[in-house]
């Protein structure tokens, strides 16, 4: 969709805007905001042009962050362009959470509450965050310990952004704007940049199976593979780990009855909350010695040499971290990362409880439950409703009565639970750029819609 397609609108002071004009907006924003960050070092030519790493959470994140510092309201509100260059009216609108379209509003909440925090940092600080935000580390010392966890919130929304469809459609442009701007008939990169097959809910399910049914395999034979099986003994490292993980997919997919009524809801979303809860599923599964047997779908166990991890996935084939091409060592090196992280968290969230106990204290919510959470529902999920006097005289926008304003949920100063669920998500969502998780994605497409059915 262009700026001239956007019809025009009547707007009040109590009316929600249109989406398709917040979405426009934010992808102007978007491109004036790849462009700066490449002029600034951040996201060089080099990284927009190749699409690699986490720049498809990268590019929305830095926009929210340039927008946080443009803010000049009191709740946070931006600003947005004329709805067309044509348009006869001379009205310019702000966005706010007054007037902010429905499917927006449970980041948009986190995103106005990291506002006051981004503008009261120092500007070593905001730059330190402009950096964490795009993968680099920070420079300032001392360190902002707090500017991890608002790096942490901000990145969340950007995930929440960068699964939908209208912005994966329209990501490759963007970032071809901003490679082109300043070219000065120089030399040009071009975008490589493609959105993940879509999520069809109207095609053909496939029939879920019965409880009795012990040969069904969850997720259909490769076109490619000459056998019925999911995996071949000589398949290449690439199919092992994604077969793995598509087996798990089916498997959380029946465990989570919710994720199941979120198919019908919202089946894109759901999508890539079962892929993210598969990768954790796959990461945490068991962690032990060789010498250790495990009915578990995956095993991150320590080598011979106690130096690296393997994985036992499908068909009892394993697959070591050095059996892994140079292409996928980082993606099974996170992979096993993010299992030991999801231990230790686990370990601490029991040592508080322990200790909350012995003080005669309600223990603290675990973080992983958090970390499911926000997994399943999105960021906006932790929060809750209630607030300050202030919070509960915000006007409702549907109904135009004051209702009260949802307040975040206590958090540790870097916003563990967040930025461990980033990483997670972070990793589903590079998952799906991978050429052999992309040609079978498909038909994985369909099987969900048979589970969910």
């Amino acid at each position: 969709m262009t700026t001239t397609d956007t019809q025009t609108f009547t707007h009040t002071s109590s009316s929600t805007l249109p989406e398709e004009y917040v979405q426009e907006a934010f992808h102007s924003f978007l491109k004036s905001s790849l462009t700066q960050a490449k002029i600034e070092g951040l996201l060089p030519a080099n990284v927009l042009s190749s699409a690699e790493g986490d720049l498809m959470i990268a590019g929305p994140a830095l926009c929210l962050y340039f927008a946080a510092l443009r803010s000049v309201t009191e709740p946070p509100s931006v600003p947005l362009p004329r709805q067309s260059k044509s348009s006869r009216s001379r009205d310019s609108f702000s966005l706010s959470e007054d007037n902010c379209p429905p499917s927006f509003r449970s980041f948009w909440r986190v995103w106005s509450q990291s506002v006051p925090e981004i503008q009261a940092l120092i500007p070593e600080h905001q730059h330190d965050l402009a950096r964490i935000i795009c993968g680099l580390p920070p420079i300032s010392s001392p360190i902002n310990r707090r500017v991890n966890g608002i790096a942490a919130d901000i990145r969340a929304v950007a995930i929440e952004i960068s699964m939908r469809r209208t912005f994966q459609d329209r990501y490759a442009g963007d970032l071809q704007a901003a490679l082109d701007a300043g070219s000065s008939g120089r030399k040009k990169f071009k975008a490589s940049f493609i959105p993940p097959p879509v999520y069809d809910a109207s095609q053909s399910p496939v029939p879920s199976p019965s409880p009795s049914s012990s040969t069904f395999s969850p997720i259909p034979p490769s076109p490619h593979s000459p056998t019925p099986t999911i995996l071949a003994p000589d398949s290449p490292a690439i199919e092992f780990i994604r077969e793995t993980l598509y087996a798990a997919l089916a498997e959380v997919i029946e465990r989570r009855s919710a994720l199941r009524r979120y198919l019908h809801v919202d089946p894109p979303r759901a999508y890539f909350a079962a892929v993210a809860f598969a990768v954790l599923d796959v990461a945490t599964s068991s962690m032990t010695h060789r010498q250790t047997h495990t009915k578990a779908l995956v095993d991150i166990l320590p080598s011979e040499h106690g130096e690296e991890a393997t994985i036992q996935g499908v068909l009892g084939k394993t697959l070591t971290l050095s059996q892994c091409p140079p292409e996928l060592r980082p993606f099974m090196a996170e992979l096993c990362s993010i299992g030991q992280a999801a231990r230790e968290m686990e370990e601490e969230d029991s040592l508080a409880t322990v200790h909350a106990l012995e003080q005669g204290e309600d223990p603290p919510a675990p973080r992983l439950d958090r970390v499911h959470e926000i997994l399943q529902g999105g960021v906006g999920s932790t929060f809750s409703d209630g607030g300050s006097h202030r919070s509960r005289s915000s006007r409702n926008s549907t109904t135009g009565h004051r209702s009260p304003e949802s307040r975040r949920r206590t958090t540790s100063t870097e916003n563990r639970a967040v930025a461990f669920a980033n990483r997670i998500n972070a990793l589903a969502l590079s998952m799906t750029k991978l050429r052999a998780f992309r040609e079978r994605q498909e038909l994985v497409f369909k099987v969900l819609a048979g589970i969910g059915s």
